[in-house]
């Protein structure tokens, strides 16, 4: 693979991923959304099947890894760290763009829920608590965007971002690889797929699991810069958790599979 091939499929397909997976969170979070209010387990298939479909589209071009956690840990793996940069360009980039085409898609609905005086008025005063309390108010639509933890201790949501990743690059070092081991096959799609429905289920409840940190740093980026009515803050103190969670978590799932299954 080319660098150019991989920065090309890394970056289309990164966007798919949170096209899909950022819009099935705009659809049961926004007002004036048919999909309103449907709940868990419609974000944790949603996500599963954005990656579904990311990584078949991907594939032929990079690998479909889609994740800087993955490619630390095939890097790790099998060396060849000169084309990390370009893996973690095209992601972050792919992330930025997936997050901008879910406010154009739901633009009408995003102007709706942040103008509605319930949802501002609950959004001013969560700002007054957050500024009490002196951390900055994740804004009413953050979540659209990336992910937050249920209750703030950031030894337990690190440990919950490490664990979660652990378990997916596991998946996909033991299970997911293509013969060339160096992204994810037709086969791998699905089983990846499945797992990251099963991490929403089982392990998504304190974070919303991120195991991604281009999933969460580049739609953040996107929530601070679009010109969002009342959007709210984007909480960056929170934001270097779902990043270096998930790295370390893909460092740890790379030694484990060099020690165990090598």
């Amino acid at each position: 693979m080319s660098s150019s091939d991989i920065f090309i499929g890394e970056t289309i397909g990164t966007a798919i991923l949170i096209l899909l997976g950022g819009g099935v969170c705009a659809a049961v979070t926004l007002k004036a959304s048919k999909a309103r209010n449907a709940g868990w387990l419609a974000i944790a298939f949603g996500w599963g099947f954005a990656v579904l479909t990311a990584v078949y589209t991907s594939a032929p071009l990079s690998g479909a890894h889609l994740n800087p956690a993955v490619t630390l840990a095939l890097t790790i793996k099998d060396g060849g760290w000169n084309n990390l940069p370009v893996y973690w360009g095209g992601q972050l980039l792919g992330a930025m763009i997936g997050a901008t085409l879910v406010w154009v898609v739901y633009y009408g609905q995003f102007r709706a829920h942040l103008t509605d005086p319930e949802i501002v008025g609950a959004a001013e005063e969560g700002a007054s608590k957050a500024v009490e309390a002196e951390e900055p108010a994740a804004g009413p639509v953050l979540g659209i965007f990336s992910t937050g933890p249920e209750i703030r201790h950031a030894v337990q949501n690190l440990a919950t971002e490490i664990i979660g990743t652990v378990v997916l690059v596991l998946a996909v070092l033991t299970q997911g690889l293509n013969d060339k081991g160096n992204g994810l096959g037709p086969l791998g799609a699905l089983i990846t797929a499945l797992v990251v429905v099963a991490i929403g289920l089982s392990l998504g409840g304190p974070t919303g699991y991120a195991i991604n940190p281009a999933r969460d740093l580049g739609p953040r980026i996107v929530h601070a810069l679009l010109p969002l009515p009342n959007k709210g803050g984007s909480d960056w103190s929170y934001a270097w958790v779902p990043v270096v969670g998930p790295l370390i978590g893909g460092a740890i799932a790379a030694g484990l599979y060099n020690v165990a299954f090598a």
